[in-house]
């Protein structure tokens, strides 16, 4: 999306508590008749307030031969409504004194304004609008569908390394949607009609598959009032919506490709495919994550970046989502370092992994880190918002935003060892090496 950025409404929707006190993050849900949720936070130390809309439809819902719907719609919902002119989305949030941005995964498209808290209005009145009275013309199909072509040239063709994960979810997935990435395919967007970008508006953004989650300077009573006015009367959606039960299959052994690219310096990609998020597992996988890569000191920077000097960057990280997941470990060889080399001491390091104990030292340190980017990612008005409609609809509790951590508590060194054994192994998972493309 066009990007309307005033940074200091981002700075200072800092909460004024302190970090290490990881203060409770109160809150209020409800539901409209429609089927609307609304999560409500109140925090009056800054004048900024964070409203957000939270649409539960992404990649993952869309047909196999009309790909890329969700991440269009991300786009073409700026396009402009009965009351709002083409093109003045922005405008009215600029002139406000506000930002807006959106984005779009496997499993959700999520939209915000950052507005100074006497503007709350202005926000929940756009959100409305987006829901109620968006203008799906040929006009502004025709336009976003030029905006996301050049959205994936630069982002995905021109970029180096940008079909890495294309690259990957296509060969870790057979089956189920996640195959293809939110991008999806410009051939499928070209031919689809006007009236299957109609049917796919009227299925998806709708109350009964939105969270409008609002965080910031605001009176809750009077707000409450303004979201009856402005929401209350947009009527529920009755077209069933379509969520996949897809459950894939064991990948059944490794899944080797070589990838030739415009790139200067080669790629190794290890990805295990590992269980959704939510699961025992997902949290044992990112204190994993942590311990290969989180930071300095972690395995990965410290023996194949500092030590050996094999890498000049290494790094893992969870890749989950709603109904699967991915662990990804990367690194690219420096000078005069082979591939091969490298892959070997990368497996060295998954094995050290499965055979021995984390030592309680590092299993500390790396769980107080994690606790404290825990209460980091909930240090804004905007970040509130978002982790408050992200628990709710993956989870349907949204005070995961305050006990999650707990979760991540359970987790014990034992956990780490078994999942490493049950997960990361070369039956389960996809290799790919990215190599500069040949001249001539």
């Amino acid at each position: 999306m066009k990007n309307a950025l005033l940074y200091v409404l981002v700075l200072v929707g800092i909460t004024s508590s302190s970090l290490a006190q990881a203060p409770k993050i109160k809150f209020e849900k409800y539901t409209l008749p429609n089927g609307l949720k609304v999560i409500l936070h109140q925090d009056n130390s800054v004048p900024v307030v964070a409203v957000t809309a939270l649409y539960h439809v992404g990649s993952k819902n869309e047909d196999t031969g009309r790909t890329g719907f969700a991440h269009f719609f991300e786009h073409l919902l700026f396009e402009g409504s009965e009351n709002i002119k083409r093109g003045e989305f922005d405008k009215y949030v600029n002139g406000a004194g506000g930002a807006l941005n959106a984005n779009t995964s496997q499993d959700r498209t999520f939209y915000y304004e950052l507005l100074p808290s006497n503007q709350i209005n202005l926000g929940l009145w756009l959100e409305s609008e987006r829901m109620m009275h968006a203008k799906i013309e040929e006009i502004g199909v025709k336009t976003q569908r030029e905006v996301v072509k050049e959205e994936k040239r630069q982002r995905v063709d021109n970029q180096p390394y940008g079909t890495i994960l294309d690259q990957t979810f296509r060969r870790a997935f057979k089956e189920h949607p996640y195959r293809w990435m939110p991008i999806g395919s410009m051939d499928h967007l070209n031919k689809a009609q006007l009236q299957e970008f109609i049917d796919f508006y009227k299925t998806y953004y709708v109350p009964n598959n939105c969270v409008l989650s609002i965080a910031g300077d605001f009176n809750i009573e009077e707000t409450k009032k303004n979201i009856a006015l402005y929401f209350g009367e947009i009527p529920r959606g009755t077209t069933p919506i379509q969520r996949p039960n897809i459950v894939e299959p064991p990948l059944n052994g490794e899944v080797r490709d070589v990838i030739e690219d415009n790139v200067q310096l080669p790629l190794l990609l290890q990805a295990y495919r590992t269980p959704k998020q939510g699961t025992e597992d997902y949290y044992t996988f990112n204190v994993l994550s942590t311990i290969l890569s989180g930071g300095e000191s972690s395995r990965m920077q410290k023996i194949l970046v500092n030590q050996s000097q094999q890498a000049l960057a290494a790094a893992a990280f969870p890749f989950a989502l709603e109904d699967a997941g991915m662990f990804i470990v990367y690194s690219l060889p420096n000078m005069g370092n082979s591939v091969e080399q490298l892959e070997k001491s990368m497996d060295s390091i998954i094995t050290d992994l499965k055979t021995n104990l984390v030592s309680e030292k590092e299993f500390q340190k790396v769980m107080n880190q994690i606790e404290s980017n825990f209460v980091q990612r909930n240090s804004s008005m905007a970040g509130i918002a978002e982790s408050l409609a992200n628990y709710e609809v993956y989870f349907n509790d949204a005070n995961l935003i305050n006990n999650e951590i707990d979760r991540f508590k359970k987790v014990t060194r034992e956990d780490l060892q078994n999942a490493a054994k049950k997960y990361l192994n070369k039956d389960n998972r996809v290799v790919l090496t990215y190599v500069p493309k040949k001249k001539g």
